[in-house]
This record gives structure tokens, sequence and C-alpha cells, in this order.
């Protein structure tokens, strides 16, 4: 009887366990040398495994074929590990029998049909401000799109899985009143994309309109705007830009950019700028930061200065005076900052036109994860920087595109 039991055990792999005829139903701690039915009918259920001693086994088997539906949790004792990791482990597949062998403290529990279960992941995106339009009264660049879920419901991701990242770059300014300024670039995290900023519209025969884009950019003198949250997403990714205005053929004012806050200002006339519209501030790196604001519109008074507009909180540049000259007002003339996708300001005319508008800022993607997860993989392209928060790691990806992992 002993030989035909030892032969039965090492056919059919028991050998050493001892099955428990109690079918489990909810969470429970395992025993070394135990055999377990699970029944995950009712919900999902978590084993804590032993402590362990090299050579101990524990398995588990799905009773009622329901582990893809509710899936199983496996989790280790203290500090010890699963398959060379403190986390959780899981089995989501129907009829699954999960044979657990302790090997060390290296390794810890190992088995052939245990994943990472999936994790939660914050996000905040922003695209690459659109660039200022040019000549007279050039409108603000509109901020790039804008597109977060922190505060709201977390994506759920997976271990050992390639997601996409790519931060968008400014729009490009114009240095010809006959030319538009370039829209921003897209940001991209996974299956997200937040859409650049609209260009301001420039002075040039047709090309006085407002960009459409993540948010609008604003008109050219006498001009109208571009709209915002193009293409359509909910919530929105941001707003329309303002409308270019003259109070009289010599004095000329471009519109405000859009923000991810609020909607570009039309110019006030007399030859003042429209105001960029405000971003909006997120604390998801633990600090309060505003992003995403629209460019202020340029100015010219008949033949004077001016009051250009000013950029929107969150990044938007300053909108250009006039200057009958090739200079420009340092203090006034304002690129959309760096890694906030705020728009460009607006443009003036300069007279030999020797300095091109000031461009859009270049967005950023930062994404929010528990802290026991470690980002791996990042494509060569990629710029990044990581901090930790309370029980989270914040990355903040500021440049290039490639592929990522978390494990």
């Amino acid at each position: 009887m002993a030989l035909t039991k030892l032969t039965k055990n090492l056919i059919d792999g028991t050998f050493g366990t001892e099955w428990d005829s109690t079918i489990q139903t909810s969470n429970f701690t395992a025993v070394a040398g135990k055999g377990y039915f699970v029944n995950t009918t009712s919900g999902q259920i978590t084993v804590s495994l032993p402590a362990g001693v090299v050579g101990n086994e524990v398995i588990i088997q799905d009773y009622a074929g329901t582990f893809g539906t509710n899936k199983v949790l496996i989790s280790a004792n203290g500090s010890e590990k699963i398959q060379g990791s403190t986390d959780d482990t899981q089995n989501d597949t129907n009829n699954a029998t999960i044979t657990l062998v302790y090997q060390d403290a290296t390794k810890g529990w190992t088995a052939d049909n245990l994943t990472a279960p999936p994790f939660d992941v914050f996000y905040l995106i922003a695209a690459g401000g659109g660039g200022g339009g040019k000549g007279s009264g050039g409108g603000g660049g509109g901020a790039g799109g804008y597109r977060t879920n922190f505060g709201g419901t977390a994506v759920t991701l997976s271990a050992a899985t390639n997601y996409v990242v790519t931060v968008g770059g400014g729009g490009a300014g114009s240095l010809h009143s006959a030319a538009r300024p370039s829209d921003g670039s897209n940001s991209i995290f996974d299956t997200i994309t937040s859409a650049g900023g609209g260009g301001g519209g420039s002075e040039g025969a047709g090309l006085g309109v407002g960009t459409n884009g993540g948010s609008g950019g604003g008109g050219n003198y006498n001009d109208s705007y571009g709209t915002g949250n193009i293409p359509t997403v909910s919530p929105s990714q941001g707003n329309n830009g303002g409308a270019g205005g003259s109070g009289s053929p010599s004095d000329y004012a471009g519109g405000g950019g859009g923000g991810a806050g609020a909607a570009g200002s039309n110019a006030p006339g007399s030859g003042n700028g429209g105001n960029g519209g405000a971003g909006t501030s997120n604390s998801i790196t633990g600090s309060a930061v505003t992003y995403a604001g629209g460019g202020g519109g340029g100015s010219q008074d008949g033949g004077s200065a001016g009051t250009p507009g000013t950029g929107g909180t969150g990044g938007g540049g300053n909108g250009m005076p006039y200057n009958s000259g090739t200079g420009v007002d340092p203090t006034s003339a304002q690129n959309g900052t760096v890694n906030t996708g705020g728009g460009g300001g607006g443009g003036s005319s300069d007279g030999a036109n020797v300095n091109p508008s000031p461009s859009g800022g270049s967005g950023l993607v930062i994404l929010r994860y528990p802290s026991e997860k470690t980002l791996t993989n990042p494509g060569a392209g990629l710029t990044l920087s990581t901090a930790t928060d309370g029980a989270d790691k914040v990355t903040t990806f500021t440049g290039g595109t490639g592929n990522i992992q978390f494990n």
C-alpha cells in the first residue's frame, strides 16, 4: 500500500500534501503542506501564505471554476516574498491549480501561473502650447490641452506591460506676419492624448483667425478666435481664444489665447491686447502647480506700443508691444513657460521683421502610482525624474517619447 500511495503521489504531484476538505469561501491563512479547495463564486478571496521553510508546499485549487470572474489573491507572510517580490500576486484563470513551493529568502514562494495584480495610476497630461501670431496685434497662442484624473477615478494598469509616453513640444512663433505660427504638439500617455494648443492669428491675408486646438489661439485684429477642446473630450481639455479688436484703422490688438481654466479675453479696444485664459491648478505632485495658461495678445495703439495682453497663469506668455524698429521689449514679449503647456504671447510689428513672435511652452506628463512599484525600461529619448509623496511615487516626464513599464 505504501508503494502504491507513493507512486500515486509522484504522478499527481501531491506528495507530502494534506488536503483540507473544507471548501474555502472567504479569506484565510494557509498552512504549509496543505491543499485547499477555494470557491470564489461570491467574490474575490485572499490567501495569506505561512512563513516559509525550504521545500514547503501549498496547493490551491479553483473549486467552482470561477477564478476568471473573481480572482484569488496570494499574499506573503510579513516581509517574505512571492516570486522574488514582496508584492501580492493573483490568479484569474478558471479551474486553475496553483502549486506554491518555497525556495529560499530571495525567491520566496513560487508557482508558474501567478501574475502581479493590476494597480491604480493617476495622470496629468499637458500638451505643448501654440505659438503667438505675428504682425500688428498678433493673437496669443492657445494653451496645450490639459487632461487629468487626479482627484477622480484612477486608471488600472498591469505590471510588465509597455505604455507609451510622449511629451509634446511648444509651437514655434512666426518671423513674418504673412506666416502662421505653429500649433503645439500632442502629449500622450497610453491611450490618452492631450491636443496641442492652437497658434494665434497673424496679420497676413487669411491668417487672422486663431487656430483650433487643445485651447484655441487668439484672433488677430478684427479676426475671430480659435476653438478649444478640439478634438472634443470630456471633461474639456481647454477653452476658446479671444477675438482681436480694432478701435480705429491704426489701433490693432490681438485676442488672448485660451487656457485650461478659462477662455482668452477679447481685445478690449484702443490698441490693447486681450489677456490669456487662466490655466488650472493641480496637486498631483504633492504641491499645487498651475498648468496650461493662454498667451496674451499683442498690441499697437496708433503707431505706439499700446498695452499687450498678460499671459494666463500657468505658463502663458505676455503679448508683444508694437516696436517700429528692430528691437523687442524683453520685459513684455514672452514665450510660454517650458513644461507647462503655456501659449506664446501674441507678436506685433517690429519694423524689419527680424524677431519672431513668442513660441509656446512645451508640455509634460506626470504619473502618480504606488511606491512599491518601480518604473522601468524608459525609452532612450525620455527625460524624467521621480520623487516620493506620501505612499506614492510621482514621475514627471519633461521631454521625448518612448515606452515605460511598471514592475
